[in-house]
């Protein structure tokens, strides 16, 4: 079942979970397998959301830093 698929966005593990849902109801995959998958799934997507943050606030210091420097 698992392949060589990079999660990396939010959008990736979304589809990766809508696969495994279908999969689980076709019973191509153990339920609970699937329910272990999904476990991990949404532990993946806290740290893919987290790290969009940290990359959010470092851009935005990055400019009001530019910006104080301009003031100062």
């Amino acid at each position: 079942m698992p392949s060589q698929k990079r999660l990396k966005t939010a959008e990736d593990v979304r589809r990766y979970l809508a696969n495994l849902i279908l999969k689980t109801e076709r019973k191509e995959i153990e339920p609970e397998l699937a329910s272990k998958l999904g476990y991990l799934i949404n532990i993946l997507l806290r740290a893919v959301e987290d790290s969009d943050v940290e990359r959010r606030i470092i851009s935005l210091e990055e400019k009001l830093g530019g910006q104080n420097a301009k003031l100062g």
